[in-house]
């Protein structure tokens, strides 16, 4: 089993909160996992890239090199074209339909959309409504992880495991709005 999946957005948006999930839940399962993240401006809005590995074999390098991603889970829909050329052949795409428009020129949404679609298998996410219907928009990147959920090599309800760990310091109540926002996405 090996796995490269690049999650992007910006900053604020849980990515690196994702990539805990799925890291807790790779090794509860004995996988080997690498990590890298990159911190674009080091602040809310600036681009935020993590590049995790999961393998039964041992890793030896953390950053996945071009054309080997077997899923870029964008929780911005710019940020998906951005790593474009990190996707696989057979690779897909789990995007979150909103933009956060953080810069003056940021692009017509309908032709990311149109770019998206003609250039690799996709599956397009209203994260927001989703997340609202739980009643949390701060649910929204827990939504995105359900919807990449079948592209991600470790079964649900092993991921839903390492949410229930990872939140559990914060209660009860916030561990079942994130498994409810979990499972919104996967149901999508």
């Amino acid at each position: 089993m090996n796995k490269n999946i690049i999650i992007a957005g910006v900053g604020g948006q849980g990515i690196l909160t994702i990539a805990a999930v799925i890291d807790l839940a790779a090794m509860n399962n004995g996988l080997h996992v690498k990590q890298a993240e990159v911190h674009g401006m080091s602040q809310r809005g600036g681009a935020v890239e993590s590049h995790l590995r999961i393998s039964d074999a041992e890793i030896f390098s953390d950053l996945i090199p071009r054309g080997k991603a077997d899923l870029i889970l964008a929780i911005e829909p710019m940020e998906s074209l951005r790593y474009l050329p990190f996707l696989s052949k057979d690779g897909v795409i789990v995007t979150a339909t909103e933009a956060f428009k953080n810069i003056a020129n940021y692009p017509e949404e309908d032709s990311i959309r149109a770019e998206i679609e003609k250039s690799a298998r996709h599956v397009f996410v209203d994260a927001e409504a989703l997340a609202r219907s739980v009643g949390n928009p701060k649910s929204f990147n827990v939504v995105m992880l359900g919807a990449a959920a079948p592209y991600i090599g470790i079964g649900a309800e092993q991921l839903e495991k390492a949410i229930a760990q990872l939140f559990a310091a914060k209660g009860e109540e916030i561990v079942e709005m994130n498994l409810l926002a979990f499972r919104k996405g996967l149901a999508n």
